[in-house]
């Protein structure tokens, strides 16, 4: 009788699991939150007033991160419960996991860490596509260059058959 007991409370802690396993925008909301949490407390320990400037920057910084987290942030769902991660360098920094309707976010360091990786992986990938763009339009200006003395040479070719045909 305990083991009947037993097996269906963990068969009840698990449909309670599966049924409150919180969906992508609740983890969003709770990266946002924390994040929230970390740049006030950054803009308070560098002594930085909270006016209007101060207020608007934090506005800012907040849509940057919303908007990073919003491409990168992925969610692994386990059906009892999910994790939500950052892809960066080709490792998934975990950032949050989500249970019972609740979502927990580690620690500010981690977070600040995730921030970090997450800007510098934006950064690499704009100094990757300028160096694309830059390469792309070498080739262009390559391939013009080709073109031109291919005309030319086209051009002398029809000159001289010209000039021989006058010679002839």
């Amino acid at each position: 009788m305990k083991k009947l007991l037993v097996a269906v409370i963990i068969i009840g802690i698990a449909i309670l699991m599966a049924l409150t396993v919180p969906d992508k925008k609740a983890h969003k909301e709770a990266m946002m939150k924390a994040v929230k949490e970390y740049v006030d407390e950054e803009a308070e320990e560098r002594g930085i007033a909270d006016n209007g400037i101060t207020r608007f920057g934090k506005n800012v910084v907040n849509k940057a991160i919303e908007g990073t987290l919003g491409t990168m942030l992925k969610v692994d769902n386990y059906y009892l419960f999910n994790t939500t991660h950052i892809k960066y360098k080709g490792k998934n920094q975990l950032l949050s996991i989500g249970l019972f309707g609740q979502v927990i976010t580690f620690n500010k360091n981690m977070l600040r860490d995730a921030i970090e990786n997450a800007a510098v992986a934006k950064k690499e990938a704009k100094a990757e596509k300028k160096e694309l763009k830059a390469k792309a339009k070498e080739e262009k200006k390559r391939l013009r260059e080709e073109r031109r003395k291919q005309k030319k040479q086209e051009r002398e070719a029809k000159k001289k058959a010209k000039e021989a045909k006058k010679k002839k």
